[in-house]
This record gives structure tokens, sequence and C-alpha cells, in this order.
């Protein structure tokens, strides 16, 4: 049976190249492309489709108990498993500490971490159930090393590191394989008018071909943290 991956923030970015990735690489697999927004989904699902995968659109806010209950329910209603979850959802807004505001960092704290947190309690009952599946977690050199002007974003990339650890800790005795991804600067939409070209960022289909390539690894092995940065070094 075709693998089916599931990816959260697949609207666009590396979301939306793990999509394309798997879909070219993993002839015939079947995708569950989760994101707020609809339109660009689905022309996600389009490109998928046209590689080859069988691409599904599930309108979601990861952020949101209800919203992930209601999307986990119609994954499982259309394609009964989930193999492979690659928790890629995630936001950043630049600003420093003192003034961060209570809202924004609780914003932030939630589209980043709690995201994560959700999505991954939805898949894995069923995954410890099976003895099988892999869990990715989309964290950031943030999540490794402060940065000034990003308070809440490192607070919560440091957090979806902590969660990677402890879940891999409790689950790889039971068939989970479960990475952490640090990508540094990596170009998507999310940079445009920024200033910054895109030739000094690394693309994100490097990303996404880093964990095609981590999944791939026998079942005896686990690429458990992956470290990406940019050849010029960080910005």
């Amino acid at each position: 049976m075709k693998p089916v991956i599931l990816i959260t923030g697949a609207s666009q970015g590396i979301g939306a190249a793990i999509a394309r990735t798997f879909a070219r690489e993993v002839k015939g697999c079947r995708l569950a492309l989760v994101a707020r927004n609809e339109r660009k989904l689905e022309t996600v699902a389009t490109a998928c489709a046209k590689l080859g995968a069988t691409a599904e659109p599930f309108v979601c806010d990861v952020a949101d108990e209800l919203s992930v209950k209601a999307m986990s329910e119609a994954v499982s209603a259309r394609y009964k498993r989930v193999d492979v979850l690659i928790n890629n959802a995630g936001a950043f807004t630049p600003a420093p500490f003192a003034q961060t505001s209570v809202a924004e960092f609780d914003r932030l704290i939630a589209v980043n971490l709690r995201s994560a947190f959700l999505v991954t309690q939805a898949f894995l009952p069923a995954m410890v159930q099976r003895k099988s599946g892999d869990i990715f977690f989309m964290s950031s050199i943030a999540g490794l090393d402060a940065y000034p002007n990003a308070t809440a974003y490192c607070a919560a990339k440091f957090g979806v590191t902590g969660l990677a650890k402890v879940l891999r800790e409790e689950t790889k005795a039971q068939g989970i394989r479960v990475g952490c991804v640090h990508p540094g600067a990596t170009w998507s939409p999310s940079w445009s008018g920024s200033g910054v070209k895109p030739s000094r960022m690394m693309p994100a289909e490097d990303v996404a071909r880093a964990i095609l390539d981590a999944w791939r690894l026998s079942r005896r092995t686990v690429l458990e943290e992956i470290v990406l940065r940019p050849q010029l070094g960080d910005l």
C-alpha cells in the first residue's frame, strides 16, 4: 500500500516543496495537504496530482483544537491511516522582547508550537497501535540558537525542538521514528519584499529533499536531527 504523508503548512514555501518532492519521488503516494488557505492548497494538490500522487486538501487551523479534531477525522475517513506526519506549519514576525505584545507572543507560540502538539496528538495513537510511523517536526536554527528580535519565535522553536526530543524518547521502542529539522534561511513567498536575494538563501526543495532522504533510511535507522544552513552562513 502506498504511504500516506500528511503535511501541515502545505499551501506554500517549504510545505509545498515537501509535497511536490514526495509526489515526484514516491510514485503513487497519497498526500494529505493541510493549511488554512483553500485556494493555495488546491493549487499544490493539482501540481502533485500531475506528478503522480493522490493529493487531497484539508483546510484547517492547526492551532485550534476543534479544527484539528475535524481535520484528523476527515483525513482518517479518506485515507484510513497516516504513515508520515510532517509538522511544518509556522509563522514568523520579528520584534524585540520589549516590543512583543502578549497577544503576538501567544499567536506565535500557537502557530509554531501548539499546532505541532495538537496535530501529533491526533495521529500518534494510531501509529503506536500499528507500531510504525514517522513524525518530523519543523523547528529552525532559531530552535538551537538565540536570535535578537525573535523573542516569541525562538521560544516557540526551542519548544518544538524539546517536543521532538521528548517524543523520540517516549516512542522509539514503539516503532515510531521522530526527527527534528532545523533549517536556516530558506526562500519562500514570505521573504518577498525583504530585500534579501533568493540566491543568498537555501531553496525550499533542499529542505524537502533532506526529509525525504531521512524517511528513506532503513527502519533500523533514524535521523534524529537535521541542521541545514545557507552555504554563505546565516543572514
